[in-house]
């Protein structure tokens, strides 16, 4: 049991099996779309259904961490990294789907949108910020920016969350039982993070 969740094992063969689940909803998505089994409005579906997997692999990045500390396995950070950056492919998708397939890669009907659709801006504002981060995810850019900066940086997924909620919360429009599900599930996970670091604060201080 020991071996099989070292931090080797979990490389060789965790990490790709988890890879390959994580490419379960893209698979998915490809197969009805050859199909033909989209519904009615394929673009709604499809811009739905990629938004809804950023917003669970946003929720999974942040809940690697209060895990780790819950269940003292350190090796559940390894898949921190895999799974930002699949919230950000299932973000490029849904961002992707909406600017081409709605506004045919029209830049003023995206500002147009951005400025005057508080959805629009809440979901943009989580996609720009989620760049950097998949920019600068690789081990060469923590040596490039250094921990301290690097880590500072990457605290915007923080930001990332709260904004992707509100995005899922003001676009539904009668039923807001699963954007508050997420957004309390965020907020749970935000609360543990600022509890764990004022609790710190006061030891080092006393």
């Amino acid at each position: 049991m020991v071996i099989l969740f070292s931090p080797a094992s979990i490389r060789r063969y965790v990490k790709p099996a988890v890879f390959v689940a994580a490419l379960g909803p893209f698979t998915w998505l490809v197969y009805n779309a050859f199909f033909g089994d989209l519904g009615v409005n394929p673009v709604e579906t499809i811009t739905n259904y990629t938004g809804i997997w950023t917003l669970r692999f946003i929720v999974l990045t942040l809940a690697l961490t209060p895990l780790r500390w819950l269940t003292g396995f350190n090796p559940l950070a390894l898949f921190r990294r895999m799974f930002g950056l699949f919230a950000f492919f299932y973000g490029t998708l849904h961002f992707m789907t909406y600017f081409i397939l709605d506004h045919s890669l029209e830049f003023s009907g995206l500002w147009d949108d951005v400025v005057k659709r508080p959805y629009i801006t809440a979901g943009f504002t989580a996609f720009v910020l989620m760049v950097p981060l998949a920019f600068t995810s690789t081990q060469g850019w923590i040596r490039r920016l250094g921990g301290k900066r690097w880590a500072l940086l990457h605290r915007l997924i923080y930001v990332i969350a709260l904004a992707a909620a509100l995005h899922y919360f003001w676009k539904v429009k009668l039923d807001t039982t699963n954007p508050l599900y997420y957004a309390a599930v965020i907020a749970v996970l935000l609360t543990a993070r600022a509890v764990r670091t004022l609790s710190r604060r006061q030891r080092s201080a006393a």
